[in-house]
């Protein structure tokens, strides 16, 4: 079986998306089948190793922080496609790439099944309201949800994962939507407390303070500006309690360096390819923040858990279920002041022990190996059924 992925949503310096493509990748080798991937890049070209192949598609960027890249080139796809005949097409993308993925599938006799990687709709939605407000935003609702029902149900499959956004898929008429929950290698993110203690002292991390860290795009739809706001509040609480730690790039980099220069308490890496280095940052944290409140399936949060470091989000939000210990320590809502009192709360609480459990749930729970044998699954069904 020769398993296709297209998507826009892959970044050369990493994301979750990046990260589950190449695990699906691995795995696929490990059992007899291969990979195509297919996103767009600097410069158009085709390499292959191990069985797996890829093609890049000179497209432009839209962003410099985070190197994402529009793919406009929509023909050359349809080129690739007729080329190689992969056996099933995944979108990973919920713009003109789908709806070019669902028209060259149909046109060559290829299933396409569809990755609901994003809740893309409630960013929508909450930029309508900043600017316009009122019945704009019942109007931007109601377009929405008859975009993602008419995009989604022309797909074989819709892969959600997360089973609170397959039940809201289903209500709003998403007819094939069939939950996929997503992994952690714990054979990379597994605690290690001195490991953590020397990571400490090779990153010049200071030993006196409650380390808190954030992984992630540093952009409104991820929430970000609650926390530098529960974080600048914290310091003023507490001016030589807390440390912060921030892996990631994008448009409010300035809001974070202006929160950097004014506490002097903020330490800043644009990004982290190395799972295994980005494995020792986590166990390096005393408690990870995670601000997010339209995550359809935050990998970090399990990554992080696997390594022993408790997590404190949003209650009420898709991202609470992942956390597997603690959840009741989260944000009872979305604001930065009661953000910053959860963090206190939740700092004075005995995170080596919630961290060693969190670790062990995550461990038996969350796991590539189940992940792919079930998707494995969901491919060979949509592939035999399909009737071109």
């Amino acid at each position: 079986m020769l398993v296709c992925d297209l998507t826009q949503f892959y970044s050369p310096v990493g994301g979750g998306v990046r990260r589950y493509i190449s695990e699906k990748a691995k795995h696929l080798r490990a059992a007899g089948h291969r990979h195509l991937l297919i996103v767009p890049g600097e410069k158009t070209e085709r390499c292959e190793e191990n069985g797996n192949i890829v093609y890049t598609i000179a497209s432009p960027l839209i962003s410099r922080t985070a190197r994402y890249r529009v793919l406009l080139n929509l023909a050359l796809i349809e080129e690739v496609l007729e080329r190689e005949r992969p056996d099933i097409i995944e979108s990973g993308d919920p713009y003109q790439v789908a709806w070019k993925a669902i028209a060259s599938g149909h046109g060559l006799g290829i299933p396409t099944v569809g990755f609901y990687h994003s809740h893309f709709p409630e960013a929508t939605v909450r930029s309508v309201a900043k600017y316009f407000g009122g019945i704009s935003v019942l109007i931007a609702e109601e377009i929405s949800k008859r975009y993602v029902v008419a995009l989604y149900n022309r797909f074989q499959r819709t892969l959600v994962p997360s089973a609170l956004y397959t039940d809201l898929l289903k209500t709003w008429g998403v007819e094939n939507a069939v939950t996929l929950e997503l992994g952690v290698d714990t054979s990379i993110f597994y605690p290690d407390r001195e490991r953590g203690k020397a990571v400490r002292e090779e990153l010049s991390l200071p030993h006196d303070r409650c380390l808190l860290l954030y992984v992630g795009r540093l952009a409104p739809e991820k929430n970000v500006r609650t926390l530098l706001g529960a974080f600048s509040h914290l310091h003023q609480q507490q001016s030589h309690r807390y440390h912060l730690i921030v892996i990631g790039d994008g448009p409010l980099r300035g809001s974070l360096q202006r929160l950097a220069e004014k506490t002097g308490e903020v330490t800043w890496r644009s990004y982290c390819q190395d799972a295994k280095e980005l494995a020792d940052i986590y166990r390096a944290a005393d408690l990870f923040i995670h601000p997010g409140t339209q995550e359809t399936f935050g990998l970090v949060t399990l990554e992080t858990q696997a390594s022993g470091t408790p997590v404190i989000g949003i209650q009420g939000t898709s991202t609470e279920r992942l956390v597997v210990v603690g959840s009741e320590l989260g944000a009872r809502k979305n604001n930065p002041l009661v953000l910053a009192e959860a963090i206190e709360q939740g700092s004075r609480a005995d995170l080596v022990e919630l961290g060693i459990k969190a670790a062990g749930i995550v461990r038996e729970r969350y796991c590539w190996k189940k992940v792919f044998e079930k998707l494995f699954k969901v491919y060979e069904n949509v592939i035999r059924e399909y009737d071109p």
